[in-house]
C-alpha cells in the first residue's frame, strides 16, 4: 500500500519537487526493468562526463574533475550489468522516456551560456537519479537490491554537487542559480508528462 511507503528524511537542496506516488508505485512493481533502465543512465552519465572533456579540452581543470566521475559511472555500469547476470538477466534495449532529450533541448547554443547549461543540467539528472535511488534503496524487497542501490548513493550525491560547483566556481553564482532553478522548473515540467513506462526518469 503506498501509505507503507518510505522516503528520505533529507531533501535535494534546489530539487523543489519530489517524486510523485504514481512513479513510486510504479518503480516498485517494476523492479528488474528499473534497474536495467538504470544501468543504461550509468553508461550515459559516464558518456556525458566524457562529452564535456572533449568539448572543453583546454578548460582548466575540467579533465581531472570529469575524469574520475566517467570512471565511477562506468564502475556502477558494470556493478549492475553483473547484478543482473547473477539473476540470469541480460542487459536490453528500452525505449528512453523524453526526460533527457527534452532537458537537451533547454542548454543554450552559444558559449559561455552553453557549458553554464551542460554543468547544471547534468547535476539536475543526477540530483533526481540520487533522489529517486534513495527511495528504491529504502522500498527494496530484498537485501540484495537493497544494498546495490545503497552502493551508488554517495558517488550520485557527491556527482551532482560536482556539477553544480563547477557552475558556480565558473560563472557568477547569482546568474548560475537563476538558471538553475529556470533548468529545474523545466525538469518538473517534464516529469509531470505521461510517460507509462517504469524509468528512473519517467
Amino acid at each position: 500500500m503506498m501509505s507503507d511507503i518510505k522516503r528520505p528524511a533529507f531533501h535535494i537542496k534546489h530539487l523543489t519537487k519530489l517524486s510523485s506516488e504514481k512513479w513510486i508505485k510504479l518503480a516498485l512493481s517494476n523492479p528488474i526493468e528499473i534497474l536495467i533502465d538504470h544501468a543504461h543512465c550509468e553508461r550515459k552519465a559516464a558518456g556525458v562526463a566524457i562529452q564535456l572533456m572533449f568539448r572543453y579540452p583546454s578548460e582548466p581543470n575540467l579533465a581531472e574533475v570529469l575524469s574520475p566521475i566517467a570512471r565511477e559511472e562506468l564502475e556502477h555500469f558494470e556493478k549492475i550489468l553483473y547484478f543482473l547476470k547473477s539473476k540470469g538477466i541480460e542487459l536490453k534495449a528500452l525505449q528512453p522516456p523524453p526526460y533527457g532529450s527534452e532537458l537537451a533541448k533547454c542548454v543554450r547554443k552559444d558559449e559561455p551560456l552553453r557549458m553554464l547549461d551542460s554543468f547544471l543540467v547534468a547535476g539536475i539528472i543526477e540530483a533526481r537519479s540520487h533522489e529517486r535511488l534513495s527511495i528504491l534503496a529504502l522500498n527494496a524487497i530484498d537485501n540484495s537490491s537493497r544494498d546495490l542501490y545503497n552502493s551508488l548513493l554517495e558517488s550520485e550525491a557527491r556527482h551532482f554537487g560536482i556539477y553544480w560547483k563547477l557552475a558556480q566556481s565558473k560563472f557568477d553564482k547569482n546568474k548560475s542559480m537563476k538558471r538553475l532553478k529556470e533548468l529545474v522548473k523545466k525538469e518538473e515540467e517534464i516529469l509531470s508528462s505521461t510517460f507509462m513506462k517504469p524509468r528512473v526518469h519517467s
